[in-house]
């Protein structure tokens, strides 16, 4: 049974980094229906019971956190609760911050953190995966634009061949960030256009090498074999390529995002995740349930339409963000 504790009136802390007003603005949406919930459900409490927190765990699976991760974090609350025999509104917030931000895999011990980090390969070879419609192809052009902005020389590969739009909207990404594209015929083998792509990439000094992959194939083995010849069409030239297999998954879906992870992560190496259009859901909460599960790193994280609404995620600036 869950014992009542009455207040002990604390000064609240901040964890970490503020949350900027640029990503404040991004996530207003999941901010709006997570903290104002959580709001709500504490104003006027003098005290955190069973009921404050069962209430708590229909908000977080609400905001998309996951059945699975909300329960974790419910849990921790529970624990700490009864171990530090106080809790008011201001120690909740704070306590809750923590355990969200500790149950997102940080992604500053990936080998490239940022855009402006130096590359341990030179092309540093980046497979970017995902269904079609989740922005895989606007990720990419923006990747490409923040790149090219940190001082790197940057080639894209457009081996996603099953659509020609896909090759179409590539091109034109690539020339908003103002970076070359190889690209083939509609059809043609994607394999090919990858080590098309990696071989000029060797010859012209190029610091990052992009490549689109289909959004859509007929099953898992079709997807499998797809990405495993392209492997090692790439291998062929570089061994260790490709260095990063980036995952775009769109966060306005919540959790079909999180089924969607999963899938690719059971057929194919995923290194690290992109989230996108989460400045127009109020389902950012899913980042922090796919990235607990999955135990995969969200490297970037999208927040608007325009070329540069493109971020490193940060684990605490993200969470704090959410309350501030």
């Amino acid at each position: 049974m869950f014992v009542k504790y009455t207040i002990k009136m604390m000064k609240p802390e901040l964890n970490g980094p503020a949350g900027s007003d640029e990503l404040k603005k991004g996530l207003e949406k999941t901010r709006f229906n997570f903290f104002s919930k959580i709001t709500r459900l504490i104003a006027g409490k003098s005290s955190i019971d069973d009921d404050v927190l069962d209430e708590l765990e229909e908000i977080l699976v609400s905001s998309d956190v996951g059945v699975e991760t909300t329960v974790k974090i419910i849990r921790r609350l529970q624990e700490r609760v009864a171990r530090e025999r106080y809790m008011n509104s201001s120690e909740l917030q704070r306590l809750l911050r923590e355990e969200m931000a500790s149950l997102l895999a940080e992604n500053k011990s990936l080998p490239v953190p940022d855009f402006s980090s130096p590359l341990p390969a030179k092309p540093w070879v980046i497979l970017i995966v995902g269904v079609n419609g989740t922005g895989k192809t606007t990720t990419i052009g923006k990747l490409a634009w923040h790149y090219k902005q940190a001082g790197k020389k940057v080639l894209l590969g457009a081996a996603d061949t099953f659509r020609a739009a896909a090759i179409d909207q590539l091109k034109i990404w690539s020339e908003r960030a103002g970076v070359p594209v190889i690209r083939q015929q509609m059809g043609s083998d994607p394999a090919s256009v990858a080590y098309d792509t990696l071989k000029s990439a060797l010859a012209s000094g190029t610091d990052i090498v992009l490549i689109d992959t289909a959004g859509r194939l007929h099953n898992k083995i079709n997807l499998m074999n797809e990405l495993a010849k392209i492997r090692r069409v790439l291998e062929r030239l570089m061994p260790d390529a490709p260095h990063e297999v980036l995952l775009v998954l769109d966060g306005s879906t919540g959790q079909n995002a999180y089924e969607q992870a999963k899938q690719f992560t059971s057929s194919t190496g995923i290194t690290a995740l992109a989230v996108t259009k989460l400045d127009g859901t109020a389902k950012g909460g899913v980042v922090i349930g796919i990235s607990d599960q999955l135990k995969i790193p969200v490297k970037y994280i999208g927040t608007g339409e325009k070329i540069e609404d493109l971020r490193i995620f940060d684990r605490l600036e993200f969470v704090n963000s959410l309350f501030d």
